[in-house]
């Protein structure tokens, strides 16, 4: 790989930098472009349906402004923004934004399609970078300055015409990263310098990662030196509109913020040229992770995925942040036990903040559901597997239980070489420990109790019926509880060989009709069992778990 045929980006020159030092503390304004950059960039671009409906949806997100196209260049784009003037589906909240170059041809064009719109951003630009003004257009300095100041008198021409629409000016210096910091600032003044932009009235800067060409820290320095250096910066609004050559344009924006700017163009899901744009929905929830009202609803994430897979006929990855199928999902055996254990300490401690290790937002806070995160393959552990039994079906195991079912659990995946549903792990559960009858079974039992209060002394009978290998065999013993009773009776019958370790029990379900779920482990030959034994009565699970237990233990 000859790297050396690339130059290193230069850094910018900027004494006391403020931004490493500040928060972001509020949204920024937020303006989708998604009918554009994310139209223009689609194999088969969206027809005017599909931008309809893509429209209602950024509108039901809380987009306040709205960047529609590029109603001069395709019949589709103008037709489509003629639709939802004449058929008033622009809420009066909502700005729609348009995209034009300094060409009077396609400037009066522009205009005559935002006939009768209440409000409207005009967008103009012009490319600036030092590249395209060798390469592309041979031009130098002061003729890209003309280009933009003649568009940008264009714009007042035009805006004269249509009196009844409340118009909003803003400019591009196409290619930003790629321009000159005292050239972009000069052009930029050029434009505003004809526009006159007041407090009251302002006008748009609008300052492209057109190509992300240098760390994010980098752009941060450009917006602080152009905000600093900007000589009506109060009657401008500074706007980034990144891309992720890099990967880092989300990172970009959010410095960029802090550097200065006061507005954020982007798409959903990144979608654009080459690389694509910001994603606003993910830079959005990362506002929201920190408990940053982000002036966006995305509540019901998964109809945002299922509209927007429709209408441009991209799929969004299973790995994008907060959005992706698997995003809330845990294959990690110690990522599931640590959600388990954040999940369950959650609830008990009825904590105001979300806390829980590996999930840095609620999923049900974005229309997800609990039962995405945690799935069960080979390469899960105890954690995941015990989260399963609990939450989809109310088995709360002992802890001392969690790696022996994990353990079975897991060589059942690897031996299938598949992920394992909730119902297969169930399933699976209930071969190995509710459904085992060989040997023993237990058939029928009696119980005489005698309970002496005064003394809390406890004697227990049993007579029970159990099957060996078919061969069905009546013991007795007594004990101080049925399950001690009926140990002793198999001890004193030879059928016996293991040491009892601990006992379990809790209710299936709430109500006095609930089941009794009990676990019993035991030891045999120096290694240890869990029985699982489940009755409407709690003295025959009990027995049945016992039972369980010594069939596993064979």
């Amino acid at each position: 790989m000859n790297y050396k045929k690339y130059k290193k980006y230069p850094k910018v020159n900027i004494k006391n930098r403020e931004w490493p030092d500040k928060e972001i503390e509020k949204a920024p304004i937020w303006c989708s472009v998604d009918l554009r950059d994310g139209n223009q960039s689609l194999p088969v671009p969206m027809n005017v349906d599909e931008k309809i409906k893509m429209f209602n949806l950024l509108v039901d997100l809380g987009f306040k402004e709205i960047e529609v196209g590029f109603p001069s260049a395709s019949n589709t784009e103008y037709n489509f923004l003629r639709t939802l003037i004449e058929e008033n589906m622009i809420p009066d909240d909502v700005t729609i934004q348009v995209l034009t170059q300094a060409r009077e041809n396609l400037i009066e064009k522009t205009f005559e399609a935002l006939r009768g719109v209440k409000n409207a951003i005009v967008h103009l630009y012009n490319s600036t970078s030092v590249l395209q003004r060798k390469v592309v257009f041979n031009k130098g300095k002061k003729e890209i300055i003309d280009i933009a100041v003649y568009g940008a008198e264009l714009l007042n021409k035009y805006k004269d015409k249509y009196p009844e629409t409340k118009f909003t000016f803003e400019y591009s210096p196409e290619s930003f990263t790629g321009t000159e910091l005292e050239y972009a600032l000069e052009i930029c003044e050029a434009v505003l310098e004809v526009w006159k932009p007041t407090t009251a009235n302002k006008s748009i800067i609008n300052l492209p990662a057109t190509v992300e060409m240098a760390t994010p820290n980098v752009y941060a320095d450009q917006i602080e030196w152009f905000c600093k250096n900007l000589k009506s910066r109060e009657s401008v609004i500074v706007s980034l509109h990144t891309h992720n050559d890099r990967g880092t344009c989300t990172a970009a924006s959010e410095l960029g913020i802090l550097a200065g700017a006061d507005r954020i163009e982007g798409t959903l899901f990144g979608n654009g040229e080459r690389t694509g744009n910001l994603d606003i929905m993910t830079m959005a929830l990362n506002m929201y992770s920190e408990g940053i009202n982000p002036e966006l609803d995305f509540s019901d994430l998964n109809n945002v995925v299922e509209v927007y897979e429709e209408c441009t006929k991209m799929n969004v990855h299973e790995r994008h942040p907060y959005a992706g199928k698997l995003v809330f999902t845990a294959f990690s055996g110690s990522h599931q036990d640590a959600i388990r254990k954040g999940l369950h300490v959650i609830k008990e401690e009825n904590n105001p903040y979300w806390e829980v290790p590996y999930i840095p937002v609620d999923p049900h806070d974005l229309g997800r559901e609990y039962e995405e995160i945690i799935r069960i393959n080979s390469q899960s552990g105890k954690g995941g597997t015990a989260y399963i039994m609990e939450s989809d079906f109310g088995f709360i195991l002992p802890k001392a239980m969690h790696p022996e079912f994990g353990k079975v659990i897991k060589a059942k995946s690897d031996e299938l070489g598949i992920e394992l549903t909730p119902k297969q792990i169930f399933e699976f559960f209930k071969s190995e420990y509710l459904d085992r009858k060989e040997p023993y079974c237990l058939k029928n039992y009696k119980l005489h109790s005698v309970q002496n209060v005064e003394n809390d002394e406890n004697s227990v009978d049993i007579e029970a019926l159990i099957s060996i290998n078919d061969v069905n065999k009546k013991i007795e013993g007594i004990g101080n509880g049925p399950v001690d009773a009926f140990f002793n009776a198999l001890h004193s019958n030879n059928i016996n060989c293991c040491k009892f370790i601990s006992y379990d029990e809790h209710a299936l379900n709430v109500g006095s009709h609930s089941k009794a779920v009990a676990y019993i482990q035991i030891e045999a030959k120096g290694k240890r069992y869990y029985g699982v034994g489940i009755s409407d009565n709690i003295d025959t699970a009990s027995l049945n778990a016992l039972i369980s237990a010594l069939n596993r233990c064979i």
